[in-house]
């Protein structure tokens, strides 16, 4: 897989901010009354479970911010299948820094690869089909950036990353406005050119209308997968077809079957289980 990293800019204050966190006004007085100072210890971070990695930028970036003499090697990249045992990363070093780190390291590669392998999960269910699962703006507050690169890490794609990337018009939007014909009305008169403008419908009522304004993308809301299938008919390529709601890996391959271009899962980011990852003293 072909996953661009990403910038040390967006993942440094997230690792900074949670050792922060759980380092204190004291640091950890656990390692240094029990470790000798000069004591080294050289270790894998393996996996428990089988999986899809993701968030090793982040984990490595822990141990490196506590001691840049903390040698990382990154033997999983982002994107990776893993099985119980596989080695992750390694470490070698000051024993005190790397088991300060420990728990920061662990948590985010374990929540993130949680969302890595969900979405993986989800994108082997809409095989053979044509649809692509995209994760929504139900992250965790902080994570944003790396939970939705998690998400590429697990094969699927990234909606929109805030309010400011493109116009989503959803039900409160179109209640407030006064029908769907009006709010398009109104968005594409704001905004510029090139910004995309999505309208969530929930009959092919409002799909007809949306259709008749000629938006770029339709999000069809928690519709049959025969509503989902006339749907995609009338749409006939003029629009991005993009489902959302109830989506598991049980019904993702009705609803990918239907044809329709995007399958979104909110649950993906948000509620993950995480992947179980742990440190393996290697003596």
């Amino acid at each position: 897989m072909d996953l661009l990293s990403l910038p040390v800019l967006l993942v440094e204050p997230v690792v900074r901010a949670a050792l922060a966190e759980d380092l204190g006004r004291a640091g950890d007085i656990t390692s240094a009354a029990v470790i000798p100072a000069e004591a080294r210890m050289r270790g894998i971070l393996a996996a428990r479970q089988p999986g899809t990695v993701a968030g090793t930028d982040a984990a490595a970036l822990a141990f490196r911010l506590l001691d840049p003499a903390i040698a990382v090697a990154i033997l999983r990249p982002d994107g990776s299948r893993v099985a119980p045992g596989d080695a992750v990363i390694r470490i070698d070093g000051p024993a005190r820094p790397i088991l300060a780190a420990e728990r920061v390291a662990l948590n985010l590669l374990c929540r993130l690869s949680g969302v890595a392998t969900a979405t993986a999960t989800l994108v082997a269910a809409a095989r053979p089909h044509k649809a692509r699962i995209a994760c929504t703006r139900k992250t965790t507050p902080g994570l944003r950036a790396l939970e939705k690169h998690a998400v590429r890490a697990g094969g699927g794609v990234n909606h929109r990353f805030g309010l400011d990337d493109a116009v989503l018009i959803k039900d409160n939007h179109i209640a407030v406005a006064g029908g769907v014909r009006p709010a398009i009305a109104r968005a594409r008169a704001a905004v510029g050119h090139l910004v995309k403008i999505e309208v969530e419908v929930d009959t092919l009522g409002q799909l007809d209308e949306a259709l008749a304004e000629g938006v770029d993308a339709v999000l069809l809301d928690n519709m049959t997968p025969d509503q989902l299938r006339e749907a995609v008919r009338r749409v006939d390529g003029r629009a991005v077809t993009e489902a959302s709601g109830r989506v598991t890996a049980e019904t993702v391959p009705a609803i990918a079957a239907t044809g329709v271009d995007l399958i979104s899962a909110g649950w993906i980011t948000h509620s993950a289980p995480i992947l179980d990852v742990g440190l393996d003293w290697e003596g």
